[in-house]
C-alpha cells in the first residue's frame, strides 16, 4: 500500500483556507478533510486558545494526519497553525507533505471574517482581538512558511482562480489512479 499525501493549507484567519480546502474536497471527494475548527468543537468545546492548548490541539491534528497518511489516505488539513513548529512537526512525520500558504493581508482577512457565515469558525475573531483575545496575525504571531510548496496570493486571485490553482496542484501530486 502506498502512503498517503498530506496538504496543509495555512494562513491567517479569514485568508480563505476553508473555502479552498472545501473546493479541493469537492473536486476530489476521496480526500480526507481535517478542519481545525471542526476538531476544536470536539476537543476543546470551550477553548482558551492558550499556548498549551494550541500545542496539544495541533499535535493531535498532526497525529490524525500522520495515521491517515500511513494508512494510505490523502489528507487536506485546514488549519491556521500560527507557529511553524506544528507544520514542521507534520513535515517530519509525514513522508509526502506539502505546505500551502494562503497569503492575504490582515486587513482583507479582517473584512472577510466580518462577512463570514461559516458555522464552524469562531465569530468576530478580529473584534475579539481588539479586546485582548489571542488572534494570530494581530496579537499572537503568525509565522509564515519559509519554503511552502505552493503560495496562493488570495488577495490577487478570484475565489474560482485560487481554488483552481490549489485543485490543480493537489491533482498533480496525487497518484493518477486515485483521482
Amino acid at each position: 500500500m502506498r502512503p498517503g499525501t498530506a496538504f496543509w493549507v495555512t494562513g491567517l484567519p479569514g485568508s480563505g483556507k476553508t473555502t479552498l480546502a472545501l473546493a479541493v474536497k469537492a473536486a476530489l471527494p476521496g480526500l480526507v478533510l481535517l478542519q481545525m475548527d471542526e476538531m476544536r468543537k470536539v476537543v476543546t468545546p470551550a477553548p482558551s486558545y492558550s499556548e498549551m492548548e494550541r500545542d496539544l490541539v495541533y499535535r493531535g491534528l498532526v497525529f490524525a494526519a500522520m495515521v491517515l497518511t500511513r494508512e494510505g489516505r490523502d489528507v487536506v488539513i485546514d488549519a491556521t497553525a500560527n507557529r511553524r513548529v506544528w507544520r514542521d512537526l507534520a513535515r517530519s512525520h509525514i513522508a509526502d507533505f506539502h505546505e500551502i500558504f494562503v497569503e492575504c493581508p490582515v486587513e482583507i482577512c479582517r473584512e472577510r471574517e466580518m462577512r463570514r457565515v461559516d458555522a464552524l469558525a469562531p465569530k468576530d475573531i478580529y473584534g475579539k482581538a481588539e479586546k485582548g483575545a489571542p488572534v494570530p496575525g494581530v496579537n499572537v504571531p503568525y509565522e509564515e512558511p519559509t519554503r511552502p510548496e505552493l503560495v496562493i496570493e488570495n488577495d490577487r486571485l478570484t475565489p474560482p482562480e485560487a481554488a483552481e490553482k490549489l485543485v490543480s496542484y493537489v491533482r498533480s501530486k496525487l497518484n493518477p489512479a486515485i483521482i
